[in-house]
């Protein structure tokens, strides 16, 4: 008996290698789906004065990319299954290659932004698909090898994105940013034709498509992610044009839920969010996109505003998150068919906090050794939780509703990226109005300390300016300043880890994955 069940069980764990190159072809072609949202972000400033950009233009390369990625995502399940795999992730791919060439071509803001819009589109299709194509091909007792894969991506690539935006804009120019695609991009897509044959497509699908749904879907996340977007930049609703959207988003989300509750074959099923395991793994995704996109942006204006370091500079110092989720990713995957996932996501949540807590001690004088062990902790923490996270959400799931609950899942690490960053920016600049208020109550004519600082300066600058009264003045005001903005970056910091530490203690609540608890034994 025991002689012919082991070679079963064998045949049910072996991965097939050709599944397995094929895979890891598409890995690829989500690596640079998500590269690119944070590529240009080190590299703007070179962008707008190649292009010849106002400063209120240039912010719509990561916009327009940004929104119209965030309709795809949701909308991929359904042409996943309609379309097939392969179809689906060819056209992706192959989408994707050509509009980074055009993006690179581009000569005006205006070409730009259009094929912007269409690398986002159609390349936010690789993204989801991979994520399910992971849980439907793969045995679940082989997801410590397939799992890491995913999660290293879905973390690494938006993290080391500004780094490599820097190398590439220093090394050669802006347009290399998305020449980069080309190569690889044609790779993907060949391989994409040649080697999925994962399932089958249901042209039937589209003889009921819900017009009216995925025009409401595409008003309610576009419009929402433009307010997220440019509302911390325009006084939120104090912009006519923000407001404006925030009731497109509002309005267009009353006609698509209606349309996902009546429609025949709605453009999205939200049904997947009854299982209490993916939705509370839709909810850790949200925070976990919020402390993923949420720090790749603080760490950037920390190191430009006060450190006055340039593109190149904050990619190298930023490398050492990358580095500490490259090396974890595979204790990670070790850990997952050995231990209990929430644990390994409350140590994850808790590593993360404990990096972000360590940022509350920061100073104006912290460079990249200071900044080392915050950054370990957080890459560390970020794959630690971000792997059970993606397991625990989407493997115990029937492989007939993994493809949907993709969109699903990979749309709330998006948005919770959208929202972490307007929260971000907006506490950052309260934050710094409210301890800039207390600072000037302190720096006074009646307080000694600052009289004191006021007449050194002053005779500093006698020797060589005539107006040094004034320069003292212009100095004391940078350095308070300065002062009030690195507080406010401690503040929002302390947020984080509250909320991270918050997330830990929700992880209690999780049902343990019953092939998890198999494998343990």
């Amino acid at each position: 008996m025991d002689g012919g069940t082991r070679p079963q069980a064998a045949d049910a764990d072996r991965i097939d290698p050709r599944r397995l190159v094929t895979f890891l072809c598409m890995v690829f072609g989500m690596f640079m789906a998500i590269l690119d949202i944070q590529i240009v972000s080190a590299s703007l400033n070179e962008i707008q004065a190649g292009l010849a950009a106002s400063a209120n233009e240039i912010t719509w390369v990561q916009t327009a990319y940004l929104i119209s990625e965030v309709i795809m995502i949701p909308l991929s399940g359904y042409l996943s299954r309609a379309l097939g795999t392969r179809v689906l992730f060819a056209i992706s791919a192959g989408g994707f290659t050509f509009a980074s060439l055009m993006c690179g071509l581009s000569t005006t803001i205006n070409d730009m932004i259009f094929w912007r819009v269409v690398q986002g589109f159609i390349g936010g299709g690789m993204i989801p698909t991979v994520f399910a194509t992971a849980y439907i091909i793969f045995p679940k007792s082989r997801m410590g090898l397939v799992a890491p894969m995913i999660g290293l991506v879905a973390t690494l690539a938006p993290t080391i994105g500004p780094t490599v935006g820097g190398y590439l804009t220093d090394a050669l120019s802006w347009h290399w940013l998305f020449f980069i695609n080309i190569v690889p991009g044609i790779a993907v897509t060949i391989a994409a034709i040649m080697l999925i044959d994962f399932d089958e497509p249901d042209w039937s699908l589209f003889r009921n498509f819900d017009w009216i749904g995925l025009l409401s879907m595409a008003g309610f996340l576009g419009a929402l992610e433009y307010v997220l977007e440019e509302g911390p930049r325009n006084d939120w609703f104090g912009d006519d044009t923000v407001l404006l959207l925030a009731w497109v988003s509002g309005l267009s989300a009353i006609i698509f839920f209606t349309r996902v509750l009546m429609a025949r074959q709605p453009i999205v099923d939200l049904r997947a969010f009854g299982d209490r395991n993916f939705g509370l793994g839709s909810l850790f995704s949200f925070v976990v996109g919020i402390g993923l996109y949420g720090l790749t942006y603080l760490y950037p204006v920390y190191l430009g505003q006060i450190r006055g370091y340039n593109a190149l500079m904050i990619g190298e110092t930023m490398f050492v998150s990358g580095v500490a989720m490259f090396l974890t990713a595979p204790i990670a995957g070790r850990l997952m068919g050995k231990i209990d996932p929430r644990l390994m996501m409350i140590f994850g949540f808790l590593s993360f906090a404990a990096g972000t807590f360590w940022m509350t001690y920061l100073t104006k004088d912290w460079d990249f050794w200071e900044l080392f062990w915050p950054q370990v902790f957080r890459g560390f923490g970020l794959m630690m939780a971000m792997i059970p996270v993606n397991n625990i959400a989407l493997g115990t799931l029937p492989p007939e509703r993994v493809k949907n609950a993709s969109g699903l899942f990979n749309l709330t690490r998006n948005l919770g990226g959208a929202v972490g960053l307007a929260a971000l920016t907006t506490l950052l600049n309260d934050r710094t109005d409210l301890h800039l208020a207390r600072l000037h109550e302190q720096v006074t004519w009646s307080r000694q300390p600052a009289l004191e600082m006021m007449n050194n300066m002053t005779q500093k600058f006698s020797s060589f300016r005539s107006d040094a009264q004034a320069m003292a003045l212009k100095q004391i005001y940078g350095m308070v300043h300065q002062q009030g903005v690195v507080m406010a970056f401690a503040d929002v910091f302390l947020i984080l880890t509250f909320l991270f530490v918050a997330l830990a203690v929700m992880a209690l609540v999780v049902k343990r994955p019953v092939q998890a608890a198999a494998d343990a034994h």
